[in-house]
């Protein structure tokens, strides 16, 4: 039994978008500091915008500001004061042309060059994480972080930043000149922006309240949707069709009911406050507040048109901070997605760098366990020896998958070791590793390219010639050239390969990339009889001359292996060949009792012999293929 104690990864293999230990991102990882330490490679261009964003809006305000200086003048009838405001209105036009252009050139390109970097940071990161981490759930948090999450980014960088300057520049320049010019009446041209925030935050403290009621309606919603669709077969089969429409209305209804109920509950406050917001209630209380102070002698007359041009311009900022606020928020989420996948813990590499001398696989005192708790596989003590196929079999929840998983370091085990070739696969490099372990999976997808560069993806310089000799050995080869553009045929646009079809595309690669330590999880579990038989004799080249481990649920595709593994609770129990098991009368022969009944070997299944490769194959199917 091993005694390696070296830590292992295997106690952190949470999906990718599971939240981070607050410990490791410290105390202040809200999402605010999750945004501003994504984009500071970009801070230094984002500030130079924001810089140019704010003499923009100062010169936009410089204009307004003018034409008040400019009655001012006229009225006590200064003409070189009227022909400076005249010059300084002029001038700020393209003063603020050139700021903004410049501080829009800044954000975009800023953002261009963030979204490369993230989406390398990415798909860097992703590339040396444990491959058990890329699981289905993972792969879609993945695929999310490297699409979505880092476009939500965009506007953000790109257009938000910028209006948030505008937001809090303009109001305070504007605010800031009308003091000058006279502080009560500033005071009172306020009262519509301080109404309409007050009604606004009113509304958004009602919305917010009821959020969580919203989502439960619309989850009862969603659920008596999918629940009618998915049943619709069974429902009017039986004739209850009635019942199913009924169900789903009421849940329709009720949906409706509440939202109506919230809708005039937050409207109500909305629309008093977008009417305090309003240009036409402003230009009213300026006018009201003015004349009162023109009256009582507190206020000059040309001291009001200052106020009417620029208090116009005080309540668009504000609003324009609120749907800027909606995509901050919106970008902050993003963002503490990405910062999660990013912070999820990469394979360690090699403490020791080692290199397989061979192809004999050990599993020594192997255990394992997902959440470093409930442990998988518990002690197992296996040797694959080079050139032979060992099956692992056992119940759902055995640990076969797990297991198999291990040699190729998908995880690390939680105590023993997995050597191939006598070094350890944790001091073994990864280049080095995956060029002496090859899989083949249950289920496989091609890759977005040509069928050519799907099948030399282990050996990108092979030539044509042994391109082809793979896929005539993986079976595969006639219907590629039945396709519309033949290898240069890329599945999915110009044709759509079957699951066996697509197997076999996949033994066509593990033969070309020719690694002496194969894995195969049940390679012919998910894909039709008639598609089968070819698989199978496609594995049946593959395999040969190989050390294989061979997942297997249905026992008759492995009767004829050196070695089956009987794995139960994760435990190794019995271990042979198939006859020798089934005399022994243990679990593996119960096991083939609850599958095939006590009528022996199933009729008619073809099973690949490890051994068929080099007595019953074509010299060229092995030989050009590797």
């Amino acid at each position: 039994m091993s005694t390696d104690t070296r830590p292992s990864a295997a106690e952190d293999v949470r999906p990718i978008d599971a939240a981070p230990d607050t410990a490791a991102d410290g105390p202040c990882a809200g999402p605010s500091w999750e945004l501003l330490r994504l984009v500071r490679p970009v801070r230094g261009r984002l500030a130079l915008a924001a810089a140019a964003q704010t003499v923009a809006v100062l010169a936009s305000l410089v204009p307004l500001a003018a034409v008040a200086e400019l009655g001012r003048a006229l009225l006590d009838g200064d003409s070189a004061a009227a022909w400076r405001a005249a010059w300084a209105a002029a001038g700020a036009v393209p003063v603020r042309a050139l700021f903004l252009a410049a501080a829009t050139t800044l954000t975009h390109l800023a953002d261009n060059d963030l979204q490369l970097l993230l989406r390398r940071r990415l798909v860097d990161h992703a590339g040396r994480l444990p491959l058990g981490a890329l699981d289905d759930g993972s792969a879609g948090a993945l695929r999310k972080a490297v699409a979505d999450d880092v476009s939500a980014l965009h506007h953000v960088v790109g257009h938000t930043l910028l209006d948030l300057v505008a937001s809090v520049v303009a109001p305070a320049a504007a605010l800031l000149y009308l003091f000058t010019v006279d502080p009560l009446m500033t005071l009172v041209t306020l009262v519509p922006v301080a109404a309409g925030l007050l009604l606004h935050r009113r509304a958004l403290a009602d919305a917010t309240a009821r959020m969580p009621e919203y989502h439960a309606a619309t989850a009862r919603l969603n659920s008596a949707a999918v629940e009618f669709v998915h049943g619709i077969t069974v429902v009017k089969t039986f004739g209850q069709a009635g019942r199913a429409h009924h169900r789903f209305g009421e849940a329709a209804a009720r949906y409706a009911d509440f939202v109506s109920a919230w809708a005039r509950s937050v409207t109500r406050y909305t629309a008093w406050s977008q009417i305090a917001f309003s240009p036409a209630t402003v230009v009213a209380t300026v006018l009201a507040g003015g004349t009162a102070l023109l009256q009582t002698g507190r206020l000059e007359p040309p001291d009001l048109l200052p106020f009417v041009l620029l208090g116009l311009g005080l309540t668009a900022p504000v609003l324009a901070l609120g749907y800027a606020t909606q995509d901050l928020r919106t970008a902050q989420t993003a963002a503490a997605r990405i910062r999660r996948l990013l912070a999820r813990p990469p394979l360690p590499g090699p403490r020791v760098r080692s290199r397989p001398d061979g192809a004999r696989v050990e599993f020594d005192g192997v255990r394992f366990a997902y959440d470093g708790r409930g442990e998988v596989l518990r002690g197992v003590d296996l040797v694959l020896e080079p050139g032979t196929l060992t099956a692992l079999v056992g119940p759902s929840g055995a640990g076969k998958s797990t297991l198999a998983t291990l040699p190729a370091r998908f995880r690390d085990v939680s105590a023993g070791a997995v050597r191939i070739g006598g070094a350890d696969v944790r001091d073994i490099p990864a280049d080095e590793l995956y060029r002496h372990v090859g899989f083949v999976f249950q289920e496989t997808r091609p890759l977005r390219g040509s069928l050519r560069d799907n099948i030399r993806l282990g050996r990108p310089e092979a030539g044509e010639d042994e391109i082809e000799a793979a896929a005539r050995a993986a079976r595969i080869h006639d219907r590629i050239m039945e396709l519309p553009r033949g290898y240069d045929t890329v599945a999915g646009d110009d044709a759509h390969l079957s699951g066996g079809e697509a197997q076999r595309v996949a033994v066509a690669r593990a033969l070309l990339a020719d690694r002496p330590v194969l894995v195969l999880d049940e390679a012919t579990a998910s894909i039709d009889p008639e598609s089968e038989a070819a698989v199978q004799d496609a594995l049946a080249t593959l395999v040969a001359g190989r050390t294989v481990l061979v997942v297997a649920h249905r026992l008759a595709t492995v009767v004829e292996a050196d070695r089956i593994a009987m794995l139960d609770g994760g435990r190794l129990v019995e271990q042979g060949r198939h006859d020798e098991l089934l005399a022994a009368g243990g679990r593996y022969a119960a096991l083939w009792r609850a599958q095939y009944g006590t009528s022996g070997r199933p009729a008619a299944h073809h099973r690949p012999r490890h051994d068929e490769g080099r007595s019953g194959t074509p010299d060229h199917a092995e030989g050009n293929a590797r």
